[in-house]
């Protein structure tokens, strides 16, 4: 009887809320929750976006859900969520799910599931009749491994919900073995606007991204609008690389071997570009190019040799065979590229074959031999045929030196381009027809620019299933990544060896690791290495795949097909069938192919003014630059409670301690009438008051929330559905063990956080005005400081003795463990403690 009645008396509290309050004005269609959550564990990214709509109409609605991936990523999970019955997506062969497709528009349901391709992204869309006052949740599940360019691993994250989303998070965690040396976030929402809504932690193996914009910031930054945000966050990083060896996992039978050695010497290269200048690059293509080809020769070492051939129904040659990079030769070489002209029509054939004869005549002991070939069409002069253009090609280079490909727009034929590459050990790449596609040439060639190694070879005792392991080139910046099944239970360790040829030497990397090391992993992602080697037997049978024929191509298919079955992946060979609620239309999700795509693209393209594309160097970047971290020692005993302050400038964040028990002042903006205070336990804050102007006040303990808006209290408990509750000047969003609150210009995320059995609370300040009146001990979100020799650090000019110590990181769900420099707390927070003490809360 008492709990009906305390469910009685919950609900008059809401009931007098909702009432008694003005609200902000909803929207028929309410997205009342946007969480993009990406894990990133030893490179392999999986990420879950989660969208939770409201229908708030009294009548039924088309629900759509429409989010932006990444290209090089497969869809592994989509779930529908209405009325608490879940509604998975299944993966199947492509065939075996268009024919359901296809019945069901004979049965006259509407078209399917479209995802179309830009640069770097594709799109998933979907929809689902919600009924009146109902909600439905979407979520969806894709997999990455992120590669290495130019010294960087790039996780990027799109960003559109149609509309402001009053819970909007972004929340990314990194975990890699040998340590994070660097951090950068980048992208449109990374603007002045959006700044202090991007928080960044970095601690050895771990680093936290998190993207917490307000409401408000959502419609006034510049990749923002009535629809809310529309724009991309971009997280850089880079590992520590102890061991020239580079990095061996292994765990559940499976291996992983991440190779990037960088203290070697350059190898001297010997490069040609191919370089098409028929009338189909007039304009502006053939000035990018010019551009980009002035650049990239700028950059050659003198120790390279070079040459030069353009194409179009003739082949001619700056010099006929390849000259050393002097700086008179570079000038001439410039002078050759400013007067080329367009015009004529396409031998492919001819000029490739030219390109690998002079490469041929020019042998070099401990060199690199590069082929760089730039078109934006098709062949139509010569041998036109690109079947015979590719066995020519092919015989002719021998698998002596690798080919690179770049298909300039999208009149190109790109597949032959491709296979052509993959054919001979390289790689194709589309350049868009945009005002930065000379920086698109640069940075390609940028990729390629310094080989280290050639001939790499890695060899594994006891595996099978193994990636691929001949690289004909390894170039400083990049990584190879190698994956296995181990095959001997036997082994206590696992065993790798690396052969190569450097500059002046051969040389041979030998590495080994226990099978049953697990290296940091979250137990929901405890198998990554499996998913991880899966991924990557995937994408590379796809590429040889095209270089195939027959029953080779057939085996090939079979191998991709299976694997996409057991793993869930939506590849070239599968799709997804979105199961509905009974009489919707079906919906099939294909992954696109990059041919198919270019074809809508360049139709759309067609009598339409193309805008410029804002380039990505010119975002703001925040940057944390390598260190080492000293050796946690037996850290000092946790005298109270353990305060973590993080700095701007450098990645060691400070730590101080606190007496329990205390009443503190936490935060307050006189300009704002807003003030938060809090009362410590053993572990954390016991209870938790906020309040604003002279109506509103929030109190929190480990149990219950009570909100008091001047005239009514509202109750909620810890972990109840997740709401939000907004006023003109306030909101309340509740999740399952946190609470984030906006009172005007100040935002605060609380947490609830259990240890050894004890509950307890842990505000995280999100925003707060950029002035100095604003007073508490979480007044101050960032401290400038200077380590000096030793275990000095200096703060405000005064030098003081620190402690390497840790201490955990309540501002975060997942409560991690940082190091940390223990300090006195008077030193931080530039007062005694009596100056942050309240009489009450």
């Amino acid at each position: 009887m008492g709990r009906a009645t305390v469910g009685v008396t919950l609900f008059g509290f809401l009931l007098s809320f909702t009432t008694a309050v003005t609200t902000v004005k909803e929207v028929d269609v309410d997205i009342y929750s946007f969480h993009i959550n990406s894990t990133v564990t030893s490179r392999y990214a999986i990420t879950v976006i989660t969208s939770r709509v409201a229908n708030r109409l009294n009548e039924s609605k088309e629900v759509h859900f429409q989010v932006k991936i990444p290209k090089n990523a497969f869809i592994s999970k989509f779930r529908m969520t209405i009325e608490g019955k879940m509604y998975d997506g299944v993966v199947k062969e492509k065939e075996e799910a268009q024919q359901q497709y296809s019945q069901a528009v004979s049965r006259g349901e509407s078209a399917g599931m479209v995802s179309s391709v830009g640069r770097t992204l594709e799109e998933f869309k979907t929809s689902v009749t919600v009924a009146a006052f109902s909600k439905v949740t979407f979520e969806l599940t894709y997999e990455e491994l992120l590669q290495r360019r130019l010294g960087k691993y790039q996780l990027l994250i799109n960003a559109q919900p149609m509309q402001p989303v009053a819970d909007f998070k972004i929340d990314v965690y990194i975990h890699e073995s040998p340590g994070i040396s660097l951090l950068e976030v980048k992208g449109g929402l990374n603007t002045n606007e959006l700044a202090n809504a991007v928080t960044t932690t970095r601690s050895g193996k771990e680093a936290w991204v998190n993207f917490y914009p307000t409401r408000e910031q959502q419609t006034k930054c510049d990749v923002c609008g009535k629809n809310g945000l529309n724009g991309d966050l971009i997280i850089m990083y880079d590992v520590d690389r102890p061991k020239p060896s580079g990095e061996l996992q292994a765990s559940d039978g499976y291996f992983v071997h991440y190779f990037a050695p960088t203290d070697i010497p350059r190898i001297p290269k010997n490069v040609v570009f191919v370089i098409d200048r028929s009338g189909s690059m007039s304009g502006r293509k053939i000035e990018q190019t010019r551009e980009a080809l002035l650049k990239i020769l700028g950059d050659l070492a003198e120790e390279d040799y070079f040459g030069l051939i353009v194409f179009n129904n003739q082949v001619d040659v700056w010099k006929p065979k390849l000259r050393q990079a002097t700086e008179r030769n570079l000038e001439l070489a410039k002078d050759f590229v400013k007067k080329i002209e367009d015009g004529g029509t396409t031998d492919i054939n001819s000029a490739v074959l030219k390109g690998v004869e002079m490469i041929k005549k020019h042998p070099r002991e401990r060199s690199a031999s590069i082929l760089i070939l730039l078109t934006d069409g098709a062949p139509n002069t010569g041998e036109s045929d690109p079947t015979r253009i590719q066995a020519n090609v092919k015989e002719a280079i021998g698998r002596k030196f690798p080919l690179y490909c770049l298909g300039f727009g999208f009149d190109v034929n790109f597949d032959f381009l491709e296979k052509m590459a993959l054919e001979n050990h390289g790689l194709a790449r589309r350049i868009y027809e945009d005002s930065d596609a000379d920086l698109q040439l640069q940075g390609f060639y940028e990729e390629v620019a310094v080989p280290l190694l050639t001939g790499v070879q890695l060899n594994y005792t006891g595996a099978a299933n193994v990636t691929q392991t001949r690289f004909s080139h390894y170039y400083n910046g990049s990584e190879i990544v190698v994956a296995g099944q181990i095959t001997d239970n036997s082994l206590e360790t696992f065993q790798a060896e690396v052969i190569a040829i450097s500059k002046n030497s051969d040389v041979t990397y030998q590495d080994s690791v226990f099978t049953k090391d697990l290296l940091g992993v979250l137990p929901q992602h405890e198998h990554f290495i499996q998913r991880l080697w899966a991924y990557l037997t995937v994408k590379q049978l796809l590429e040889k795949e095209m270089t195939l024929n027959g029953e080779e191509k057939e085996a090939a298919r079979k191998e991709i097909l299976g694997l996409s079955l057991k793993y869930e992946f939506v590849t070239p060979l599968t799709s997804m069938v979105v199961t509905k609620p009974q009489g919707e239309n079906t919906q099939v999700a294909h992954k696109p192919k990059e041919e198919e795509i270019a074809k809508q693209l360049r139709l759309a393209s067609r009598g339409r003014v193309r805008s410029s594309v804002r380039r990505i160097s010119s975002s703001p970047t925040l940057v944390r630059k390598a260190v080492r971290f000293p050796r946690p020692t037996t850290p000092p005993p946790v005298i109270g409670v353990r305060f973590l302050i993080s700095s701007l400038d450098q990645p060691k964040p400070v730590c101080y301690d606190l007496p329990a028990t205390s009443k503190l002042r936490l935060l307050m903006d006189p300009s704002s009438d807003l003030s938060m205070n809090g009362e410590l336990s053993t572990k954390g804050f016991k209870q938790i008051a906020l309040h604003y102007k002279t109506d509103y006040s929030l109190m929190l303990n480990a149990s219950h929330i009570l909100y008091h808006d001047g005239l009514n209290n509202v109750m909620f408990l810890w972990g109840q559905e997740p709401s939000k509750h907004e006023t003109d000047s306030m909101s309340l969003i509740l999740r399952n063990e946190e609470v984030d609150v906006t009172m005007g210009t100040v935002r605060v995320v609380l947490f609830r956080h259990k240890k050894d059995g004890e509950m307890f609370l842990w505000p995280a300040v999100q925003q707060q005005p950029n002035h100095v009146n604003i007073q508490g001990i979480f007044g101050k979100q960032h401290l400038e400081y200077e380590e000096s020799s030793g275990s000095v650090i200096r703060i405000k000019d005064q030098d003081m003795k620190a402690t390497w110590s840790t201490a955990t990181d309540y501002r975060h769900s997942s409560a991690p463990v940082l190091g940390c420099w223990l300090v006195p707390y008077e030193s931080v927070l530039q007062g005694e403690l009596s100056d942050f003490t309240v009489s009450q809360l």
